[in-house]
């Protein structure tokens, strides 16, 4: 049975997901709404855009910290690990559908870099060597998805080298972050650029590119 710890630190994992950081930075400095400018995205790629590098840093610090503090508060109450895991997700629900923005944010990765942190430094690691493998080509999206593809597969056969202990939680919290990045990619609306596509290219374009279409400048600066 779930302990009153759980839903108390799971309704303020979800609050503390849901403060929007790179929307406040960028209505603060430049009085854009990130929602609608950019990629439309409300997290540091989009602030980096909008704004600058500089204050694109605190914005994904702020984000990591968000899933790494609400895991690392979880593990203190002696939750199993796959519950500290769900903690951390509910931190991304808050992220990607904040109450304080109408329920439109973010893609969460960030957030979920911080709960991969607070399971293991070394895994998060490894995930952003993968995901930021592919930035040099523009493709961070893709090495993103290869990433997350990657940290159940990690967690089960090299558990021992990651400092899991519980590599069936491990391996099946991951699964539940994977899934919900791939349920975040998929779910947006169709957007107008996107609107002659197939169903099958779109769905494609959203897996691998998360975006509509495969071109990235165009889809970038269609509100801009």
């Amino acid at each position: 049975m779930l302990s009153w710890e759980f839903f108390l630190l799971g309704l303020l994992a979800y609050l503390l997901g849901s403060i929007p950081a790179a929307y406040i930075a960028v209505r603060l400095t430049r009085g854009v709404d990130v929602r609608k400018s950019g990629s439309g995205n409300v997290g540091a790629s989009n602030v980096a855009k909008l704004a600058s590098k500089k204050l694109a840093i605190p914005v994904f610090l702020f984000d990591i910290g968000k899933g790494y503090l609400v895991v690392w508060l979880a593990s203190l109450t002696g939750m199993d690990l796959f519950y500290q895991i769900i903690i951390g997700l509910l931190a991304v629900v808050g992220h990607n559908w904040p109450v304080f923005l109408g329920f439109k944010g973010g893609r969460g990765i960030a957030t979920s870099l911080g709960v991969v942190l607070a399971v293991s430094p070394w895994l998060g690691l490894v995930m952003v060597v993968l995901a930021y493998g592919l930035a040099p080509f523009k493709q961070l999206a893709l090495g993103v998805l290869i990433a997350l593809f990657s940290l159940p597969l990690l967690a089960w056969f090299a558990s021992s080298l990651f400092g899991i202990s519980d590599k069936s939680g491990a391996l099946w919290g991951f699964l539940v972050l994977f899934a919900l990045v791939i349920f975040r990619r998929l779910t947006p609306s169709r957007s107008e650029i996107g609107r002659d596509l197939s169903l099958g290219e779109l769905i494609i374009n959203r897996m691998l590119f998360d975006r509509d279409i495969r071109d990235r400048e165009t889809w970038i600066n269609r509100s801009s």
